[in-house]
């Protein structure tokens, strides 16, 4: 843990002790199978006490909530404990939509939720005291960072290429790289065995790395937004051929079968004309939230495939944009489109 997150620990510590609770420092039990909790505590009232591993996360969106609710769904599944999300401050929005999934949380506000036998706490709307300070990422989770991580993810010969074969494959800058790859090693997502490099990819990474492309690369993709009458015969479109790809929900539909898109993403260096005026599309209401089209802009390199069915995007970047949603429907799939095609890759640990 970083001093960040070990002061938010202590912070939310506080405020849970100052409620009543009793809060239990405990040692790490040998069952988590890879996965290291940022904390293990054992919390309650009197005799009504529940053993938690914990997530310290400085913020929590409506943007990175589906990343970081299935990252404690898995945490809690490996451990065979109740996971506990920390936070810096928990709006009320959120608050709801974690409740309604069932994610217990405590924020630096004194914001809530715990459920267990005999013990029922929830309170929302408190606002921090003081504005966290921003912490500088590293660059594994930077921009480079994730553009190189989603390049290794679609192309795992890549680890082993030349710093500028990897450079163009990721889009990124040939000077950035060599610290790029120092972080990587760091976290583990690669290793260096006789000069040679190697992907270790896990399921807890990539659930680090689509929360990382929420918050900070995802956003700066989107580039303009349509309504069309059309919407619902979206599988009849044609995207023309390598110059636009289905991502998100049409991607996820097309994939698993299983979604009905509420959105419809494309990404497309250039707007397609063609298509534009054949499905008559108009620039959005921006109080429209649902039917929409939205076109987002390729953030890879030419070496770097879309998927190769139906003209979809890779599914490590579908799995990512359905959790950047946070919609039950999304997130579901977005499990489903791991098993099917990214489990191979990102071991469960």
């Amino acid at each position: 843990m970083n001093t960040v997150e070990i002061d938010l620990l202590k912070r939310i510590t506080d405020q849970l002790v100052g409620q009543g609770l009793a809060v239990i420092r405990q040692t790490e039990p040998h069952n988590g199978k890879g996965w290291h909790g940022d904390a293990w505590l054992r919390i309650g009232k009197d005799k009504r006490q529940a053993n938690y591993v914990v997530e310290a996360k400085r913020n929590v969106t409506p943007m990175t909530l589906g990343a970081v609710v299935t990252q404690l769904r898995e945490i809690g599944q490996a451990t065979k404990r109740t996971p506990m999300l920390f936070s810096g401050h928990i709006t009320p929005p959120i608050a709801e939509r974690l409740r309604a999934a069932g994610q217990q949380f405590a924020d630096t506000a004194g914001n809530a939720y715990l459920e267990g036998p005999g013990l029922l706490i929830y309170v929302a709307g408190r606002k921090p005291e003081e504005r966290q300070a921003a912490q500088r990422p590293g660059r594994a989770f930077a921009i480079a960072g994730l553009k190189t991580m989603f390049a290794f993810t679609c192309k795992p010969e890549l680890v082993q290429a030349t710093y500028r074969e990897i450079a163009d494959a990721a889009n990124v800058a040939l000077g950035a790289l060599p610290a790029v790859l120092r972080d990587l090693e760091q976290i583990e997502f690669i290793v260096v065995l006789q000069k040679k490099r190697r992907l270790i990819a896990t399921k807890r990474l990539l659930d680090e790395w689509a929360l990382a492309y929420a918050r900070k690369l995802r956003p700066k993709q989107l580039f303009r937004t349509f309504e069309t009458r059309h919407f619902e015969n979206w599988q009849e479109w044609g995207l023309p051929a390598h110059e636009a790809h289905w991502g998100g929900e049409p991607a996820a539909n097309i994939l698993t079968k299983y979604l009905k898109p509420g959105i419809l993403t494309i990404y497309a260096e250039k707007l397609p004309t063609k298509l534009i005026v054949a499905q008559h599309l108009l620039a959005a209401n921006p109080r429209t939230a649902h039917g929409l089209v939205e076109f987002r802009k390729p953030f890879w390199g030419d070496a770097i495939r879309p998927g190769q069915k139906q003209n979809t995007v890779q599914p490590a970047l579908v799995y990512a944009d359905l959790l950047a949603t946070g919609d039950h429907r999304c997130i579901e799939t977005a499990q489903i489109i791991y098993e099917k095609y990214l489990a191979r890759l990102f071991n469960a640990k």
